[in-house]
Order: structure tokens, then sequence, then C-alpha cells
């Protein structure tokens, strides 16, 4: 299905790298036993992960990141891949998440994702 049809469902595709930290600073803390679990799950898992975005929710495994803002894409120079940049709340737990793909259809994925940002999150785009 193309994104650009108006049934617009869902976009996925599989991370090869994702990293989740702690952020913004002014949100509660994350206990050591959260940070371990990211950890485990995302940051030192060398496994790849299916990313699902579906309206304003991004789900990266069991994680269900929601509240969405600062979203940015970007394709580094002489790379084939391109990387999604949030910041989100999984559970009552704020992060910055950054995913990263070298799939064979990248582009066409960005694509789909530059419009999902500019349809749902309007006031991201600088």
């Amino acid at each position: 299905m193309s994104f650009f049809e108006s049934d617009f469902k869902e976009i996925i595709f599989v991370a090869e790298k994702i990293h989740a930290h702690y952020w913004p600073l002014d949100s509660p803390t994350w206990s050591d036993v959260i940070k371990k679990q990211i950890d485990t799950d995302i940051n030192k898992n060398k496994e790849k992960k299916q990313v699902v975005i579906k309206n304003n929710v991004i789900l990266i495994d069991n994680y269900e990141f929601t509240s969405l803002k600062k979203i940015g894409l970007t394709i580094p120079l002489f790379k084939k891949q391109f990387t999604l940049v949030f910041e989100g709340k999984f559970d009552n737990f704020f992060a910055h998440v950054h995913v990263t793909t070298s799939i064979e259809n990248y582009l066409e994925i960005f694509n789909n994702l530059i419009h999902w940002r500019s349809k749902y999150f309007s006031d991201s785009i600088l």
C-alpha cells in the first residue's frame, strides 16, 4: 500500500539499530531496573526489531511510544540508510530514541515517514 493513499493505516519496517535513553532532563529519572530493561531489550540487543508507526504512536517490539514530539529524519551522506529520531513516552517514562535502518527500500520508507510526520506532527517541522 502506498502511504499517499487516503486510507493510510501504518508504516512497518525493520530496524537494525535502536538506542533509547532518558530525556528530557526535567522528566522523572529512570530507575536502575528500567535502564537495565531498555539496555537488554533495545540498546544492547543486536537483533533486528520491528517498528510499526500508526497515527501518532510508534511501536518498537513491545514498547509503545506515545506523546511523540521533536521528530527528525535524516539520511547520512554516503550511506544507504535513514535515521528516525524522536522524543516519546513509554509507560510512565520519557525517552529520546534513535532508530536506524538500511533496508533495501529505505528511501521509500523515508519518504513515507516524511509524509507521516507532516500529517500528524506539522509542528515538528522546522
